[in-house]
């Protein structure tokens, strides 16, 4: 029972589930209970300068967490008197900061950062203008921020490229940008590398059309890309998606996901979790500004109706999401109080049911352009705050918001590698194992006892609440962490 012992460990230490009282405390838990343990609001910046998250929506993530107790943030700062992009790092999550670490070094207008991890390996976009127009840098860290790579210039183009949109999967990165040809209009065009950011593929443009794209957020999961951006190409604005499923060598023809009257539909945000792919975006149909969500379970093929997630006479604007088993977190910046807030708002069941909005954000400045991220059982929000006379980076966590689920289980078969992710997660009943339906699985208790083998489409049948970990018989994996209630 090697592989379990190294897993219970660092449940131990995560979650202190190992012991039969804490363990009953998290049998107690309902959904709306576990997601409401918000604490206070902790600065990170402190300077007069203008310190500041992406402006474009949701496209472009400023927070990412993990691997472990690891929480990343990356901004624009000017606290030496020209704007360049910031990093700093949690290694408690989110209990304590380490220092800020300039990561552009030039004296050039930069911004639209964007970050993803894998593993340890940190990658970050930002345009530039050191070049004497917009282009598209890269940098990584393989240590988990503790150095970082020299600047890597992705883009060399004779017109402006804006806007970078940055997804990590294993050693896979890919990147989606705005490039804007002074004589035509912007297309949304995407690079890749296959080596965690080494060396990078010829730019390739997706949208290829003749009318206005813009904000393009991508995803990963595995070997499946999912891209979503705001077009006109169908004489109104509206949000497209792409998919790839061979890590971004080919496309599917684009798929439109609104169909809303003209100039209604901008600011995507993309999120994909296995097989679930989850867009938000802000939405004018209602005559103000709104959030609106949508879902496919089956890889971007097929999506639902589109849902509104917030009703109010203010605008709701720039949403962001995250996804991790089947919880999906939304945050946006919102209006209603007479000064910009951050609002939040949950679903544990994969898009099909959402909580009640929790206003993150108290006071009477302006709060916005939040992100929005998970590790663990936590959820980590950033944001840009002018409560203290200017923008300065606020962050806040919720320690028990993602509490139950891990996103996935990794797994070795004949030297290849999958993932496989069981939903719903946390379940009452049973679980499935998307994909793998007719294959069979053993669960183990938290002290490495095995209390069965169930087929994929039943997993935790007539098992009694608690928490177990799941493998896939016959294989080399990763366990599966996954939580059963009542």
């Amino acid at each position: 029972m090697k592989f379990l012992s190294r897993w219970l460990v660092l449940l131990t230490s995560h979650i202190s589930l190992v012991t039969s009282f804490s363990l009953a405390l998290l049998l107690l838990y309902t959904p709306s209970s576990a997601f409401a343990q918000w604490e206070p609001d902790v600065r990170l910046t402190y300077n007069d300068s203008s310190s500041v998250t992406t402006t474009e929506g949701g496209s472009n993530r400023c927070i990412a967490a993990g691997p472990g107790a690891n929480v990343h943030v990356v901004w624009v700062d000017g606290m030496d008197g020209q704007l360049r992009v910031y990093y700093k790092r949690s290694t408690d999550a989110g209990v304590s900061w380490a220092p800020d670490v300039r990561l552009s070094d030039t004296l050039s207008l930069v911004d639209y950062p964007s970050i993803s991890i894998s593993g340890p390996t940190v990658h970050v976009v930002w345009f530039d203008r050191r070049d004497g127009h917009r282009e598209i840098y890269y940098k990584r860290s393989s240590d988990s921020g503790m150095t970082w790579s020299p600047d890597t210039r992705l883009t060399h183009g004779t017109s402006p490229s804006y806007d970078p949109s940055v997804s990590a999967s294993d050693s896979l990165v890919y990147v989606t940008w705005v490039y804007y040809p002074f004589d035509n209009i912007p297309e949304i065009y995407y690079k890749r590398s296959l080596d965690g950011g080494m060396t990078w593929s010829p730019d390739t443009c997706l949208s290829n059309d003749t009318t206005y794209s813009a904000w393009p957020s991508v995803s990963s999961s595995g070997s499946m890309v999912h891209i979503a951006w705001r077009d006109t190409k169908n004489g109104s604005r509206q949000i497209l998606y792409l998919r790839s499923t061979d890590s971004g060598r080919t496309w599917a023809a684009d798929t439109q996901l609104t169909n809303t009257p003209a100039w209604s539909s901008m600011y995507p945000s993309i999120s994909a979790s296995g097989s679930d792919v989850h867009v938000t975006w802000e939405d004018r149909r209602n005559g103000n500004e709104e959030i609106y969500y949508k879902r496919s379970t089956d890889g971007g093929i097929l999506w639902s109706p589109d849902t509104r997630l917030t009703n109010n006479a203010s605008y709701s604007t720039d949403p962001h999401l995250a996804t991790s088993g089947s919880n999906v977190h939304v945050v946006w910046w919102d209006y209603r109080n007479g000064g910009g807030e951050i609002y939040y708002l949950y679903s544990s069941d994969g898009g099909t049911s959402w909580s009640g909005e929790t206003r993150l954000t108290q006071n009477d400045s302006t709060s916005q352009y939040a992100s929005v991220a998970t590790q663990g059982s936590a959820v980590h929000v950033v944001w840009m705050d002018t409560r203290d006379g200017n923008s300065e980076i606020y962050y806040k966590r919720n320690p028990t918001g993602n509490i139950g689920v891990e996103e996935y289980a990794r797994v070795r078969d004949q030297g290849f590698g999958f993932r496989i992710t069981a939903r719903p997660n946390p379940f009452t009943s049973f679980a499935r194992v998307s994909g793998h339906e007719a294959e069979r699985f053993a669960l183990y208790d938290i002290f490495g006892q095995k209390v069965g083998v169930y087929k994929g489409d039943r997993v935790g049948e007539g098992l009694a609440a608690g928490v177990y970990f799941l493998k896939p018989e016959g294989k080399d994996a990763k366990p599966l962490r996954i939580i059963k209630l009542r």
